[in-house]
């Protein structure tokens, strides 16, 4: 069986003024492009309306494999509250947006053993904690690292994005 470990986990909120349907393309792209979880499958897709506004709840899934016994797996949560379309003035034009609420979340989960090669016997399993523990310990911290980054830097540019929409 293998085993994974959650090792990040972190969420922005934003609210204001920005495109939801470009938000979604940028997340989708920069998760694919920059981390390379392939393929993202979207588990989940509500929309409930009401009155004027929309709720959504997005539920994505990514993985990347790192090695023939490492794989990355990626959970990420998107809920929009409040999203009314508006027009907002933009070069002396009115453009259609979005205005809502945001809040977004990542997990990062570290992956051994992810095809259960070790979990065919005692013996393996064994060998398996020693390899662990003794022969790669310095590469799963170099993977946490880099998993760990990953999520950041995503959360990072999400906001980043959401913040620069709203000052156009």
């Amino acid at each position: 069986m293998p085993e994974k470990e959650t090792i990040f986990s972190s969420k922005i909120k934003y609210d204001g003024v920005f495109s939801f349907r470009d938000f979604y393309k940028f997340c989708y792209d920069w998760l694919k492009e920059e981390t390379g979880l392939d393929p993202i499958t979207e588990e989940k897709y509500s929309e409930k309306i009401d009155g004027a506004a929309k709720k959504i709840e997005i539920k994505w899934t990514g993985k990347k494999k790192i090695t023939d016994y490492f794989r990355f797996d990626a959970e990420i949560e998107m809920r929009v509250k409040g999203l009314k379309e508006i027009e907002v003035p933009q070069g002396g034009a009115k453009i259609r947006t979005n205005q809502g609420s945001v809040e977004m979340g990542i997990k990062g989960i570290l992956v051994r053993d992810y095809e259960g090669k070790f979990d065919t016997s005692a013996f393996k399993k064994f060998l398996r904690s020693i390899y662990e523990k003794w022969v790669i310990p310095s590469m799963i911290e170099e993977y946490k690292g880099k998993i760990s980054s990953d999520c950041d830097s995503f959360l990072n540019q999400a906001k980043a994005y959401l913040d620069l929409e709203g000052k156009k």
